[in-house]
C-alpha cells in the first residue's frame, strides 16, 4: 500500500484541508480559498521586507502607525492588533526604535507606557512599502461593481462574527460600533446621521467606538 495511503487514515477526513471535504462543502472551499489568500498577503510582505531589512511585522507595524490615531499606536494596542504578544511588539519596537524608525511619545499620564510615531525615516520606508498588497488589489479590481459589494458585506460581517467569538481581538467595523444602527433593512450611522450604503459600510473607521 502506497505510504500516502497509510498515512491518510491517522487524520480526521473532515477538515477543510480534505479536498474531498471541499467538494462536498463549500464553506470549507471559502475557508481553503481564504488561506490561500493569506499565503498571498506573507509572499509580498516578505518580498518588501527583504527589499528594506526588516521583517514583516515590522512592516506591518509602521504602515499601522503611518495611517491611524496615535492612542491606538501602543505596544498594548498593536499586540492585540496582529494577534501576537505584547514581547513580540515590544522587540520589533526595539529593533524600529534602533535604527531610528520611529519616535516614542512619553507624554501619557501613564508614565509607563508610551505612544508612537514615526519618525522622517520611518515615514521613508513606509512610503517604499505600504503599497505592498497592490497586486492583490489589481486583482480584486477586476471583478464588478457588484460582486465588489457583495465580496465585501460577507467580509465584514465575517471579521465581525470573528472578534464576537473572540477569535479576531480587534476590528473597527460599522457592525460593532456604538454608532451603528439596523433601521428595518437600513444601515444607519448616529454619528453622522446619515443611512450607510453597503460600500459605505466602514472596515476600518477612524471613528469607531466599541459597542457595548
Amino acid at each position: 500500500m502506497p505510504v500516502e495511503q497509510i498515512s491518510t487514515g491517522f487524520f480526521m477526513k473532515e477538515s477543510t484541508f480534505n479536498p474531498e471535504q471541499q467538494e462536498k462543502d463549500i464553506s470549507s472551499k471559502i475557508v481553503a480559498g481564504l488561506e490561500r489568500v493569506s499565503e498571498v498577503f506573507k509572499v509580498l510582505l516578505w518580498e518588501k521586507a527583504k527589499h528594506v531589512a526588516l521583517s514583516p511585522i515590522q512592516i506591518q507595524i509602521l504602515i499601522f502607525i503611518a495611517f491611524h490615531k496615535q492612542n491606538l499606536c501602543n505596544v498594548s494596542h498593536l499586540a492585540k492588533e496582529f494577534n501576537v504578544t505584547k514581547p513580540t511588539v515590544s522587540d520589533a519596537i526595539r529593533v524600529l526604535d534602533k535604527k531610528g524608525l520611529i519616535v516614542k511619545d512619553f507624554s501619557s499620564p501613564d508614565s509607563r507606557s508610551y505612544s508612537i510615531a514615526l519618525s522622517d525615516l520611518g515615514n521613508d520606508i513606509v512610503s517604499q512599502t505600504y503599497d505592498f498588497s497592490n497586486p492583490l488589489k489589481k486583482q480584486v479590481d477586476g471583478f464588478s461593481q457588484l460582486e465588489l459589494e457583495s465580496l465585501f458585506s460577507t467580509l465584514n460581517q465575517l471579521i465581525y462574527k470573528l472578534n464576537r467569538n473572540g477569535i479576531l481581538s480587534v476590528q473597527r467595523t460599522c457592525y460593532g460600533c456604538k454608532f451603528y444602527e439596523k433601521n428595518m433593512d437600513n444601515d444607519f450611522c448616529n454619528l453622522l446621521q446619515k443611512k450607510l450604503l453597503s460600500e459605505e459600510i466602514r472596515l476600518d473607521c477612524p471613528d469607531y467606538e466599541e459597542k457595548i
